[in-house]
């Protein structure tokens, strides 16, 4: 039995880049006095995230950073013998990508781009175009960022290329457009937690789901960082607070316990889904 521990953050980064970094340090220290082996960060912890998901701000969005530049060099410095995953505004090729990165004291072990875009967030990113997994200290990996996890094929397609880990970072806000008054009522809240189940249990892996907290702009985040086991059981969770959602697994272990009867990947019927991947009218 081999085990690992995992832990996913719900906490708030904004537009200030150096003190985003310093925080980001900080935890990672944290985390590894507390003997976390995978840390997840939210979406755009470094950076922070636009302000407004309808019409942003030309002049307000998050700074793009070199991949390759003194930012992320820093985190894998501090990382060492971690797996660190985090989120940043990506520049590469006069583009901005809302990016993800995984890295270690080793270097850059995997990068994502966001490939669906909500809303106006075209307007200030361009999209990603694949879905890929890779191999860490703590077993094969893939990421997704928030708004990709409401498509079950970008998490199926992490799964069918080996993730026995997903990594979903997250800025993910209450509903823009019928907000309640309460966090844990709100209809994005509810979702939130179910795409990260769904995602889990339909693939069969761990999910570890990070997310913003506080607000930037008109957008407050729901936090809810959570661990979700391959049987779609919340293992660990921030609720709606900061915090990180910590849990000790035997990854495949578990995996291979959830799909001991029932191989969902293994019992696919590709042959049989023949609609046009098209988008409906209407």
């Amino acid at each position: 039995m081999t085990t690992v521990t995992l832990g996913a953050l719900a906490a708030h980064f904004g537009r200030d880049v150096e003190r985003g970094l310093s925080k980001a340090l900080g935890i990672i220290e944290a985390a590894r006095r507390d003997g976390v082996e995978l840390l997840v960060f939210p979406d755009a912890s470094i950076g922070g995230y636009i302000g407004d998901l309808r019409a942003p701000d030309p002049d307000e969005l998050p700074p793009p950073l070199d991949p390759h530049g003194p930012e992320l060099a820093a985190i894998a410095a501090a990382a060492g013998d971690m797996t660190v995953c985090i989120g940043y505004t990506e520049a590469a090729d006069d583009k901005r990508y809302n990016a993800a990165v995984c890295l270690s004291g080793d270097g850059i072990l995997g990068t994502h781009r966001k490939v669906h875009q909500p809303a106006g967030e075209g307007l200030a990113y361009a999209a990603g175009n694949a879905f890929r997994a890779f191999d860490t200290p703590v077993g094969r990996i893939g990421m997704l960022i928030d708004y990709d996890k409401t498509f079950p094929e970008s998490a199926r397609t992490l799964a069918l290329d080996g993730a026995r880990i997903i990594a979903a970072l997250s800025a993910w806000p209450a509903s823009v457009t019928d907000r309640a008054a309460r966090l844990p009522a709100d209809r994005q809240s509810r979702l939130f937690d179910l795409y990260d189940c769904a995602r889990a249990a339909e693939n069969q892996v761990f999910v570890v789901s990070s997310n913003l907290t506080g607000v930037t702009g008109s957008l407050r985040f729901l936090g809810q960082a959570k661990v979700v086991s391959p049987g779609g059981e919340i293992l660990a969770t921030t609720r709606s607070k900061g915090g990180m959602a910590t849990v000790t697994v035997d990854v495949d272990a578990e995996i291979a316990r959830a799909r001991r009867v029932l191989d969902h990947l293994a019992e696919l019927r590709p042959d049989a889904y023949h609609a046009e991947q098209t988008v409906p009218k209407g």
